[in-house]
């Protein structure tokens, strides 16, 4: 591929992937803003903008399909923006994971705090409808927990909260999940 077409290809890219991340962003505002939670809905995911997530974002886009970080993890073995993201957002169990109390294991997930799970939900139900579009239905997220290892390093309790939230959208629809959700954030505890 010749310089001009190389750079087609990357403004292709950088205006596709943009896309997604805007897409992405207004879903989780949408669905933060129905549970109060309005400054996280606004913040949500600025990170995605820094030059090695944004950067990584272009060079591995995906189409719109799933994440790039998951085809440089294929690449390289390991993903320096989902690196990047996670130590930056509260709303994702990994930032969570701390030296364990047991001498058992060496890192353990702690248990998240009730607004950051909350936001956790709603990126997971934006995270679902950007990456299957018309496919989307409230089982979504629900299937993509279920086959997931996450429940290998979340923290118990958090992973119980969050299968449950996911279970009331699955079965009762959005409305129902989110009325369950504001009244967690209300007791401040799950």
């Amino acid at each position: 591929m010749d310089r001009v077409g190389e750079m087609e290809k990357y403004l292709e890219n950088a205006k596709g992937h943009l896309k997604v991340v805007l897409h992405h962003k207004w879903e989780v505002m949408k669905g933060c803003f129905r549970v109060g939670l309005y400054r996280q809905g606004i913040v949500h995911d600025l990170s995605k903008f820094s030059p090695v997530e944004f950067g990584a974002g272009i060079r591995h886009f995906q189409q719109g399909m799933r994440s790039p970080n998951a085809r440089e993890r294929e690449l390289y073995g390991y993903s320096c923006s989902w690196m990047h993201h996670k130590g930056r957002n509260k709303h994702h169990f990994e930032y969570w994971t701390d030296v364990s109390d047991d001498k058992k294991h060496c890192l353990a997930g702690k248990k998240m705090p009730p607004r950051y799970l909350a936001e956790m939900v709603m990126d997971r139900i934006a995270a679902s409808k950007t990456y299957k579009g018309r496919d989307y239905t409230d089982r979504t997220a629900l299937d993509y927990l279920l086959k997931s290892s996450d429940n290998e390093t979340m923290n118990p309790e958090t992973y119980r909260e969050l299968k449950k939230i996911l279970t009331i959208l699955a079965e009762h629809g959005e409305r129902a999940a989110f009325h369950y959700v504001r009244k967690m954030l209300k007791r401040g505890s799950y």
